[in-house]
């Protein structure tokens, strides 16, 4: 996130300002992400997730970096298409070219709600969105869409009378198939209106060290399922896929031309973007 502040930000550096939630004996989605990312923003319990995860999978920056590049271009793409608000489920800790800030390039006025259950996003968020007006940010879980929806900082802020860019974006790979992910992502597509768009991304099995990350985060992080591309492609079911449909994430509209075959970086996530009619 873009914005500056004067308001001190922790990091694992900095304990004694952690907001007092946060368990740092605990691991975090959000901070185990930016452990692969080579961020500051995690702690020993994190870390040694993300090492144990690249003993199997050598690479898994690589996959998370592609993560973050097709979020950017999928943003463009539906900012550029006329959406005006985004509500990102499971935004995790902020890195370069974050929604709001791809968003509101194109157009200043467009407006974002992030939402994540880990309280180290808002914290975060408190301090680089404090001048931003276009900008919220939440604590709510993915797996409660109401109180998404219906939450004050919510309500008023983002029209679901009108089209809205809805992100998904390497969050619902977290859900077990015991709670029905296609179930959840269906409530989601509900709520939206006529010509709003969603974009989602997921870990892919096409490769045996995906399904090696897969078992180190099921048994140390408690979460984490891959799934296949006919499984992936299931979650956009009663929407129009926007060319060239769920591939590898290289593969989606790509600023340069892509390298094939993709190496397992490029391999290792699915995604798409989709309007519904």
């Amino acid at each position: 996130m873009s914005e500056a502040s004067p308001e001190r930000i922790w990091t694992h550096q900095d304990p004694d300002y952690l907001p007092p939630e946060i368990d740092t004996s605990k691991p975090s989605i959000a901070r185990v992400y930016d452990a692969f990312l080579g961020g500051k923003d995690n702690f020993a319990v994190d870390r040694a997730i993300a090492m144990e995860g690249m003993k199997h999978f050598p690479d898994g920056g690589g996959g998370a970096r592609n993560n973050r590049a097709m979020l950017f271009r999928g943003v463009k793409y539906m900012t550029e298409q006329g959406i005006d608000q985004f509500l990102d489920v499971g935004s995790g800790l902020p890195t370069m070219d974050n929604t709001h800030s791809v968003a509101q390039r194109v157009n200043p006025d467009a407006r974002v709600v992030y939402v994540d259950n880990d309280p180290i996003v808002l914290a975060h968020a408190r301090a680089l969105l404090q001048t931003n007006d276009n900008t919220r940010v939440i604590t709510a879980d993915l797996r409660e869409p109401e109180a998404i929806f219906h939450h004050p900082k919510v309500e008023g802020f983002l029209d679901f009378s009108r089209p809205i860019g809805l992100l998904l974006v390497a969050v619902v790979h977290h859900l077990g198939d015991d709670e029905g992910p296609a179930e959840l992502v269906d409530v989601y597509k509900s709520r939206l209106a006529s010509g709003s768009y969603l974009q989602l991304t997921h870990f892919c099995s096409c490769a045996p060290e995906v399904r090696a990350l897969e078992g180190v985060l099921l048994s140390m992080l408690g979460t984490g399922r891959a799934r296949d591309l006919k499984e992936i492609t299931r979650f956009f079911d009663g929407l129009e896929l926007v060319e060239p449909g769920v591939v590898h994430l290289p593969e989606w509209r790509p600023d340069e031309p892509v390298k094939l075959p993709l190496d397992l970086a490029g391999n290792c996530i699915a995604g798409g973007v989709a309007r519904k009619p």
